[in-house]
């Protein structure tokens, strides 16, 4: 298994890091990428790839944090280009469920991280909450700018934006929520997305799946999802982990 999105920097994660990376080693969890929000969070994640050979970072401003704080093309590309475990551009998109930071804003820094990651030939990890009709306008606009890797985190959206999704290069990570009783329809959605387009993520330490909700999520209950995502593609667990290990390595390394 691979949990394609995390927040090992998080202090109710790093505080227990080596026992969360041993826990997971023990449940079969071969890679972590590690998500970074702000420059302060990637300060952190440079120092903790290096704790363990399976954990992997990223470089991006979080759209809740783009306010008075969006960074150009050329400053992500230069952060990314630190430490070649360094993978993927985000997280970053559009949230315009909560106002922490305003349309404009987060409209300016998402372009500018689609760039970086179109020069930087890496995937983008996208957060969309609310913000369906822009976030797929903006990702068509550039889609054909170059070969554009596109990994919807977390995917809670309609079929019919999935649907359009996939006739861009996108992937789709499921989290826990897809384990939440009152997620039918998020479920149907997913029994709709191609197997080779999915990954799963735990998005620890939030959104712990059942039935550890209620928790703190860490990385190793993302074998609850992946069980989940069995269920709902009616394929057997282990050749669905095999499935979602390739197509992260698909996406991150091809």
């Amino acid at each position: 298994m691979i949990d394609s999105h995390c927040h090992l920097d998080h202090e109710q994660l790093f505080e227990n890091i080596n026992d969360i990376i041993l826990n997971s080693k023990n449940a079969g969890i071969e890679k972590l990428l590690t998500i970074c929000t702000t420059k302060e969070s990637f300060k952190k994640i440079l120092k903790i790839i290096k704790i363990d050979e399976i954990i992997y970072g990223t470089f991006g401003i979080h759209p809740h944090e783009t306010g008075g704080n969006i960074l150009n093309k050329d400053e992500i590309i230069k952060s990314i280009n630190k430490n070649k475990k360094i993978i993927g551009v985000g997280e970053t998109g559009l949230d315009f469920y909560y106002t922490n930071s305003d349309k404009e804003s987060q409209i300016k820094s998402f372009k500018n991280h689609i760039l970086a990651s179109l020069d930087l030939n890496i995937p983008l990890i996208v957060h969309s909450r609310s913000a369906e009709k822009d976030t797929y306008e903006i990702l068509k606009n550039y889609s054909n700018k170059g070969n554009l890797k596109i990994l919807m985190h977390c995917f809670t959206g309609s079929i019919e934006f999935a649907e359009k999704l996939m006739t861009l290069n996108t992937y789709f990570s499921a989290s826990g929520i897809i384990t939440f009783k009152n997620s039918l329809e998020l479920q149907s959605t997913f029994n709709e997305i191609p197997l080779d387009r999915l990954l799963i993520e735990t998005d620890s330490p939030y959104l712990a799946p059942v039935p550890m909700r209620g928790n703190k999520n860490v990385p190793f209950y993302i074998k609850y999802t992946l069980e989940k995502l069995s269920e709902i593609k009616n394929i057997d667990k282990k050749k669905l982990d095999k499935i979602t290990t390739s197509n992260f390595n698909n996406l991150f390394y091809k």
